[in-house]
């Protein structure tokens, strides 16, 4: 399928990233996946390209470049292999942007040039294992002493939770149940009481990794703490605005994965002397899946425009997210189905397209949560 957002930096871009994954990412995609590796080289070689700094400035030795880039980055590296373009995801728009949105200018010098370039891997820490989006039930505790911080306390399902060089945690500060209880800090691989936990074994996205995170009297000095205490939750929702753009691409990138391979199977395969492609029943199936891709590379769009316009995005972030996410869902199940029992096994690419799919439903915010956004944001007026 055409893109609909043709300007030629962005199609240079797609371009590179096409080249890229055919060549360092589609030949290892089932190795990866059945050995759950996360190939950190790839990242690195990713970084070389700006691919790991998309939206940080050149000053602070990134990319430079906006969302609707960023976008195509996303979206044609998760056409080969999800797993990798949800790491690539993660750590551009969670990680490595919250410190450029929120850390002072020492913060930024000093972490942002070695994400952007690869070197470091980062990673975004939310999530408990009893709160999800209740943010403000956290059991993560930063208790202050002194100059410094004394942070206790577990984070479940972070991507890089292993492999990080550098995480961003967001850790209560304040009573449960209040406002403005949450404060984000800069946290260091090999900092004293910061350590991995458990490795999820997961459906899909294998070759990401996802684990727990530990903290057991974890001392923090507070030139780590970034922006105001009590700022980290208002903080997280303008980053995961970003965020739902981020795998809003992943999921377009993923329909299309497995919309191209149903397409080109359907026109080979053939039933009765003809291409299955020319009976009713696959032909609307095509049709449906096309229409919805479409549909949700516009609202892919619109919220990158609203962001590159710096405008509230909020509703059409989640519409994106939302809807992408579930087109994504569709569109590899149909291919699956277009298949048949083909599409079942691992030898052909909607079986992980099939798998990957679903947990775009779930990251950065349920579709169930997604729709509490974009209705509460309607009915405001």
């Amino acid at each position: 399928m055409q893109a609909v957002q043709t300007s030629e930096l962005t199609q240079e871009i797609r371009q590179m990233a096409q080249e890229f994954a055919a060549k360092n990412i589609k030949p290892h995609v089932m190795e990866w996946d059945e050995a759950q590796k996360f190939p950190i080289e790839v990242f690195k070689q990713l970084g070389q390209l700006g691919m790991m700094g998309v939206l940080v400035p050149e000053h602070y030795g990134g990319a430079g470049l906006g969302y609707h880039e960023y976008k195509v980055v996303i979206e044609e590296i998760a056409k080969v292999c999800g797993s990798i373009g949800l790491s690539v995801a993660a750590h551009n728009s969670l990680c490595t942007n919250h410190i450029l949105t929120f850390g002072n200018e020492d913060q930024k010098q000093n972490y942002l040039p070695k994400l952007a370039s690869g070197e470091h891997i980062g990673a975004w820490a939310l999530t408990e294992p009893n709160t999800g989006s209740d943010a403000g039930n956290m059991k993560c505790v930063a208790t202050r002493q002194g100059d410094d911080w004394v942070i206790n306390g577990t984070k479940c399902w972070i991507t890089h939770g292993i492999s990080a060089d550098r995480v961003v945690l967001l850790a209560r500060t304040g009573p449960a149940h209040t406002r403005d209880n949450c404060t984000a800090f800069i946290i260091e691989r090999g900092m004293a009481g910061f350590k991995a936990g458990k490795k999820e074994n997961k459906l899909g996205m294998r070759a990401s990794e996802t684990a727990e995170i530990i903290f057991d009297n974890c001392v923090v000095a507070d030139a780590y703490r970034m922006g105001e205490v009590g700022e980290g939750f208002k903080q997280a929702m303008t980053i995961l605005d970003g965020g739902r753009i981020s795998i809003a691409a992943l999921s377009l990138g993923i329909a299309k994965g497995a919309f191209e391979a149903a397409l080109a199977y359907s026109q080979q395969r053939k039933q009765f002397d003809k291409p299955i492609s020319s009976f009713q029943g696959i032909s609307f199936k095509l049709a449906d899946m096309a229409t919805e891709i479409e549909a949700a590379d516009l609202l892919i769009q619109r919220a990158c425009q609203l962001k590159e316009d710096h405008a509230n995005l909020t509703k059409e972030s989640a519409m994106a997210k939302y809807y992408a996410s579930e087109v994504a869902v569709r569109t590899a199940t149909e291919a699956v189905q277009i298949f048949g029992g083909y599409g079942y096994t691992k030898d052909f690419p909607v079986e992980k397209f099939y798998r990957d799919a679903k947990l775009c439903t779930i990251g950065e915010g349920t579709s169930e949560i997604q729709k509490i956004v974009i209705a509460r944001e309607i009915l405001k007026g």
